[in-house]
């Protein structure tokens, strides 16, 4: 699926975290979202290589990254230690500053990332992702019902873990496949990629724990830098899919406008995965602002 790419994983402080690199220009990160990999960028990326060096890499917990025993404070999956992993992995790689693109969980590291790192990231992109603290502060009972993984993930361990392993097949067919297109855009190499990285009894947990720190630790940390004054700084496009449920249950633009005033963006006639749905119409709204 990414030919020309070659592996660029980097251990980051005894976590491995896995990515593949391609391309020529300046740097481009792609961060996927839940419950999938690294793969959901196969559509766009050879066109993002011809102008960027694209490294599209797993978050902890996912794909073929590491994915340690959470802590009882789920510090260890916060999207702060998330984006952390990410910038060591650019900095390791040769790249100080970069863009990030990040979609659905990527998205909340991309922009975590631009609060914690500024002088590394210089161009945001979320897709279909509004901020953590307005939707859960904002839930309801169409988005509690759209998003039930988001309530089901949170339970103690091992009881979501348990049922994610009894049939990961069966879990990736209720998330990805009960979205507004259904199973249709996803290829068949892709899917296969993540039932094999959801097959791991590791990858339950790890999800597991980003959706924990989600609800607990993450909320701490953005609150406390709403309450500090401290906002994401760079450029920033924000794009959502028009059928899918964030757009639907929120206004990404004007929540997004809390932590960025000069935010843009808009929605795409399509629904959650943009990359896999509506690959083209993605890259004609990405190219533009990456190439300013």
């Amino acid at each position: 699926m990414f030919d020309g790419f070659t592996d660029a994983s980097a251990d980051i402080e005894g976590v491995r975290i896995h990515a593949i690199k391609g391309g020529r220009g300046p740097a481009l990160l792609l961060l996927h979202g839940h419950p999938q990999t690294h793969a959901i960028w196969h559509k766009v990326a050879p066109t993002l290589a011809e102008n960027f060096t694209v490294i599209a890499a797993d978050l902890r917990g996912y794909g073929d990254s590491g994915k340690p025993q959470g802590t009882p404070d789920h510090a260890n999956y916060a999207k702060r230690r998330m984006a952390l992993d990410q910038v060591a992995l650019m900095r390791g790689l040769g790249f100080p500053s970069f863009a990030v693109m990040g979609h659905d969980r990527g998205g909340r590291v991309a922009a975590r990332m631009a609060i914690d790192h500024p002088d590394a990231v210089t161009q945001l992109v979320t897709l279909d992702v509004a901020p953590t603290v307005a939707m859960y502060e904002q839930t309801s009972f169409e988005f509690a019902r759209a998003y039930w993984h988001w309530f089901f993930l949170v339970r103690p361990a091992p009881f979501p873990e348990t049922l994610i392993r009894a049939d990961p097949d069966l879990y990736l067919k209720q998330t990805m496949g009960a979205r507004s297109a259904g199973l249709a855009p996803f290829a068949s190499e892709a899917y296969a990629e993540y039932l094999r990285c959801l097959s791991d009894p590791a990858t339950a947990h790890g999800i597991c724990e980003d959706y924990r720190a989600s609800i607990t630790i993450d909320l701490e940390h953005d609150r406390a830098d709403l309450a500090a004054g401290k906002r994401i700084e760079c450029p920033f496009l924000a794009l959502w899919g028009a059928h899918g449920t964030v757009g639907q249950c929120f206004d990404p633009l004007a929540e997004w406008r809390s932590w960025n005033a000069g935010v843009s963006g808009e929605a795409l006639p399509c629904g959650h995965y943009l990359a896999e749905e509506a690959p083209q119409l993605l890259l004609e709204g990405v190219l533009p602002f990456l190439q300013r």
